[in-house]
């Protein structure tokens, strides 16, 4: 209690207001962009449909090599990004243990504001704060990515769902639901990568520090909601699984029927039998 009290009686006001900043515009950009991915269709929104659509076309194969070594590709991602986290933690902590030498370091900075070595640690502590969760964001990922790994594994053959004994549709909403989650908790880790570069800026100075939290944001928002990918991703109407469905139902039973028809006329006595005129007695 007495260290809180020092810390808020250290740090200048000017400092609070440019971390409430902080934490404000991220939690709200955040609810934001999942509020606007639930009515209309939005970066996000728009790759879940097609994941949905992926775990549909995986009903209709027999093998599934290439779905397994994109779901593999994928995980590989979230993977990196968490080992790489954690030599960022690693550096940050011996930061921490050697925050004066630190502070006199950014002290000799011409740019950066002239703080105590209380308020230096504040600034670590809050940096480390914001990749311990991108850490935990990109773990999750990597372990939600694996359980759809398990479900493109345990599905069932191609002829199972034709026969009606497993329902292709419900199989595609949970699977795709399942690897839309992964992909929405490795984005949080990334976009906890681009915050911490506002709380470099607190290093500079708190105005600067509030001013980059808004243009971080900025360019967040363009890249998530006016970015040349999601206008590519939105520019075609979006595809009806009941399309996909009808079109693949109809490409397997074309071929099944043509090659009935070329092992009918394969058999010379079937083909005999068939174009001899029956009599009636």
């Amino acid at each position: 209690m007495d260290l809180l009290l020092r810390v808020w009686a250290a740090v200048p006001w000017h400092d609070w207001v440019a971390l409430l900043l902080f934490v404000v515009g991220w939690v709200a950009y955040a609810a934001f962009a999942s509020c606007r991915a639930k009515v209309e269709r939005t970066f996000m929104s728009s790759t879940n449909h097609y994941r949905r659509l992926w775990m549909l076309q995986v009903t209709y194969r027999d093998q599934r090599v290439v779905d397994a070594a994109i779901t593999q590709n994928l995980a590989s991602s979230p993977s990196f990004w968490a080992s790489t986290t954690i030599l960022i933690l690693g550096g940050l902590l011996a930061v921490l243990g050697a925050s004066e030498k630190a502070t006199e370091i950014v002290r000799d900075l011409p740019f950066a504001a002239r703080t105590s070595m209380l308020v230096f640690d504040l600034k670590v502590v809050v940096m480390l704060a914001v990749f311990v969760y991108a850490f935990f964001r990109f773990t999750w990922s990597m372990r939600v990515y694996s359980f759809g790994a398990i479900m493109v594994g345990a599905a069932p053959n191609k002829d199972i769902f034709d026969q009606g004994l497993a329902d292709r549709q419900e199989f595609a909403n949970r699977a795709g639901e399942l690897m839309g989650m992964a992909a929405e908790s490795f984005a949080d880790g990334l976009r906890a990568y681009y915050m911490s570069f506002a709380v470099i800026a607190w290093f500079i100075s708190p105005e600067f520090f509030a001013l980059s939290t808004l243009a971080v944001l900025s360019v967040l928002y363009r890249r998530e909601f006016r970015s040349d990918v999601s206008v590519v991703l939105k520019a075609d109407a979006p595809i009806s699984a009941s399309t996909i469905a009808a079109s693949l139902a109809s490409s397997h039973a074309v071929p099944h029927e043509a090659s009935h028809e070329a092992m009918h006329a394969s058999d010379p006595v079937s083909a005999q039998a068939s174009a001899t005129p029956r009599t009636q007695p």
